[in-house]
């Protein structure tokens, strides 16, 4: 039963009432200010307009009284209770942020002090038929780490590292600080008879043609002794027919039950295959009575993380159903500060898009949260793979305190529990960058103290999954691996030449470089790493206007406005400048910088991921940092707050297409054809070359024969520069790639950087058309560059954005909301950066 009844919450300062007063159940709370749950203090404040909303201006610094009260959540509930009735009954919140002290009808049922997991209280002697009420309080933080010991790192704020919350609610360096409090998941009340389903594990052991084989391990918590139990476990298929079935005894706690399922449908990726989905059903049967059951969607699936090749080379790729996969995807954090108020429409966009984008992987960094059920439900759902941190980022953690080491099993235990038996969930790994940084920061000094929270990550986690979960593989840490937890060697990466100007190559026990130089922070720097993995990597790039339109105030829409500046929580703006200045030159007003920012975002991650899948056989996988951002601000994102997509995201359509053309070369240097295939198929065709001028006058055209085989990269021709270029200049030329015979999407080259190209400025010619939902856009007279078009709202999907038109070429562009509404077309802008 969950508890949709309506809540109201109220503040004091701590310790200013007594709890017993605030928690009676008579009290009359009318005056109270009402709120939903799931979600937190400041959306119920936002919705109630008794704050202003925190992402406007500098609004957020209005808000930072919230996280000194003391905060309090009420309700009540009818319930019914049978007569004679011999049951368990449990309060359970799926998600309370953070020290939580919870009342029942006014008794004190207990605490909390983790926000990470949930919490379930047996309330049998307190819950009673007919009107109940609920009192739940929140402390403020400071009360329970302001007498802890600080640590030498804890990157952003000293406070975090005994709090088990969202990391990412005291800053990070793409949002601001906004410390949540409130009751951030469901509310449910359970009731049970006899015995309990305390957890369901099913797993596939083993996998072919013509049979795969299947374990469920169940957990059985009974409530009175002498029980014959027994479970009745079946998978069914889509049409809901039986696939398998077996019916099993259970000897005291647990009991495993082995399925045969014959002609098995496998779950894919949904680049590779299907990701098909059956049903997982288990009864738990009492003395012949069923007093519990449980029913999931699960997936047939192996997964492997391979780390040596078959001639012995270190390798890090994912083996899905034997099949190497390449990952292909980005980097997820919360979907907004106000974790509680997400709602399920938004996680199902989020994937959406990532869908869309040819991407099959996303990494849940280890600074937010195990998200919610959803997220997980809609990967399986759509066949994209879930790399899942363990929520420990770039800090110190005091695994010496017992007290902290117990809770941490317990959030561990918990999620382990919870998630394991998604298809979509492909690795778990220990931490964000610590293993890493904490060698770095020891080598220039500035941490003198032992590994605190190592334990966690090598002997913790290791250890219940080992109890709990071996059907995938465990890494402590990412980065890891090598002389240098970076080492491209060995392990994952994380690129962080390119925009913060790390220097490599790089040892254990080396002091850190920074190269704060255009060169330093290039991403032409990309080129020289051949890392076996890159799990993280990006750079900035501007929102959409209308995004930042709508939190800016008035007048304060310009390039180099404090508000402007504001949006952007990096420590150093000077990399954003140095690396447009190296490619697009410096912007002069804000639409040059929304332009400039996003092309060098779209053309490098274009060009560092082209790289990437060219040199498959060694890199294995690419996630871009980051898919989407939590608030309206600037920052490494492919999708802004608002749902609107950067150029980078349209061009992820292309380069993570799973049959992607692509051309290798630098300035003076020849052209190399490469095509490159994800598949499981094989294909044969053609891929033509042809360069045009500015104009749209053919200079050049190679067609070259295109084997491509399953799986492979191979380079169809190599192009002397001079040759193509047919005595034209290098800035004067634009060069397609097109494919004959298999469908890949065509790609585009120019052969110098945006600001030495010599292009004549565009005209172009837009036709909306609002019943039929699309803008048709030709260029006329001239090559246009960076085609974009804008509406005045939000989460509005475009067939395509961000591209070029050769003079007279047409492109019709479907627009649509995700909800199936129509879209207005006023407002509605066309432009080009060369108009």
């Amino acid at each position: 039963m969950e508890l949709k009844s309506l809540w109201r919450i109220q503040h004091f300062d701590a310790g200013q009432v007594r709890p017993q007063e605030l928690a009676f159940p008579g009290l009359d709370d009318r005056f109270w200010i009402t709120a939903k749950v799931p979600g937190d203090v400041h959306s119920a404040l936002i919705e109630r307009n008794i704050i202003e909303n925190p992402y406007f201006g500098h609004n957020d610094a209005k808000c930072r009284w919230i996280e000194q009260k003391e905060w309090w959540y009420r309700t009540s509930f009818d319930y019914a209770i049978p007569e004679g009735g011999d049951e368990r009954h449990e309060l359970v919140f799926e998600g309370l942020d953070t020290f939580a002290t919870v009342y029942l009808n006014g008794l004190e049922i207990g605490s909390t002090d983790n926000a990470l997991m949930a919490h379930s209280f047996d309330v049998t002697k307190v819950i009673r038929h007919g009107w109940n009420s609920i009192a739940v309080k929140f402390d403020p933080l400071y009360l329970h780490n302001k007498n802890k010991e600080q640590f030498q790192w804890s990157s952003y704020t000293k406070e975090r590292p005994w709090l088990r919350k969202a990391a990412m609610n005291f800053g990070w360096d793409w949002g601001p600080r906004m410390v949540t409090v409130g009751i951030w998941g469901k509310v449910r009340v359970e009731r049970y008879r006899s015995a309990k389903l305390d957890s369901v594990y099913g797993r596939t052991l083993t996998v072919g043609s013509d049979e795969a084989a299947v374990r469920v391990e169940l957990d059985v918590v009974s409530y009175r002794k002498g029980l014959a139990k027994q479970c009745i476990v079946r998978l069914l298929d889509r049409e809901g027919q039986i696939a398998a079935e077996a019916r099993r005894s259970v000897d005291g706690k647990n009991a495993a039950v082995d399925l045969s399922v014959a002609s098995p449908k496998l779950w894919w990726t949904h680049d590779l295959g299907e990701p098909y989905l059956y049903e997982l059903q288990v009864e738990l049967l009492a003395d012949g009575k069923q007093v519990d059951s449980y029913a999931k969607p699960f997936g047939i699936r192996t997964i492997e993380l391979q780390l040596k090749d078959a001639d012995g080379n270190h390798a890090f790729a994912f083996i899905l159903n034997g099949v190497k996969l390449f990952a292909k995807g980005s980097n997820w954090i919360p979907a907004d500060n106000f974790i509680g108020a997400i709602t399920d429409e938004r996680y199902k966009d989020l994937i959406d898009l990532s869908v869309e984008a040819n991407m099959n992987m996303l990494r849940i960094w280890a600074g937010g949260i195990y998200e919610t059920d959803v997220f997980y439900d809609e990967c399986d759902r759509r066949g994209v793979l879930v790399w899942q941190d363990f929520a420990f980022a770039n800090a110190l953690f005091p695994d010496f305190n017992k007290n902290f080491m117990d809770n941490v099993r317990k959030e561990v235990e918990y999620n382990v529990k919870r998630l394991r038996n998604h298809a979509s969930l492909a690795l778990w790994c220990g931490n964000n960058e610590i293993d890493w940084l904490y060698d770095m920061k020891s080598s220039e000094g500035s941490i003198t103290t032992p590994f605190y929270g190592e334990a966690i990550y090598h002997e913790l986690i290791p250890g219940v999954l080992d109890e709990l979960d071996v059907s995938r593989p465990y890494w402590p840490s990412s980065p890891f691996g090598g002389n240098d937890a970076n080492d491209p060697d060995i392990g994952d990466r994380h690129n962080w030449q390119v925009w913060h100007g790390s220097v490599y190559p790089r040892k254990f026990g080396d002091k850190p470089i920074l190269d704060y130089s255009i060169q330093g922070v290039t991403f032409k720097n990309y080129k020289k790493d051949f890392t076996l993995f890159s799990s993280e990597f990006g750079m900035h790039a501007s929102a959409n206007r209308y995004t930042l339109e709508k939190n800016i105030p008035d007048g304060q829409f310009y390039w180099g406005s404090v508000e402007m500046a504001y949006r952007n929580k990096d420590t150093n703006h000077q990399k954003g400048i140095l690396l447009m200045e190296g490619f697009t030159g410096i912007p002069n007003n804000i639409e040059e910088y929304m332009n400039f920012s996003m092309l060098t975002q779209a053309e490098g991650l274009k060009y560092g991921i082209e790289h990437y899948r060219r040199n498959k056989k060694r890199t294995s996988g690419s996630l871009v940092w980051q898919h989407n951002d939590s608030w309206p601000g600037t920052s490494w994102s492919l999708i802004d707050y608002e749902l609107l997509p950067k150029a980078s995201y349209y061009y992820a359509k292309k380069f993570y297409h799973p049959l992607l053309l692509t051309i290798d070369h630098e300035p003076g240097q020849p052209l190399q054809v490469w095509v490159v295939n994800d598949r499981t198929e094989s294909y044969e065709g053609e891929v033509s070359l042809s360069v045009c001028d500015f104009a749209g006058n053919e200079l050049y055209r190679r067609t070259f024969s295109a084997p491509v085989p399953a799986g492979g990269a191979i380079q169809l021709g190599s192009l002397p520069e001079a040759d193509v270029l047919n005595g034209r200049a290098p800035e004067e030329v634009f060069v397609k790639l097109t494919a004959q015979g298999f469908a890949a999407p065509d790609n585009s080259y120019y052969l110098r950087d945006p600001k030495d190209l010599r292009m004549p400025a565009a005209s172009l010619k837009a036709e909306a058309d609002e019943s039929a939902q699309t803008v048709t856009i030709t260029a006329e007279g001239s090559h246009a560059r960076l085609v974009k078009i804008d509406l005045p709202q939000g989460n509005i999907r475009f067939s395509d954005n961000f591209f070029d038109l050769q003079p007279g070429e047409s492109a019709v562009v479907h627009i649509r909301d995700p909800r199936g509404i129509p879209v207005s077309l006023d407002g509605l802008k066309v432009s080009a950066m060369n108009i």
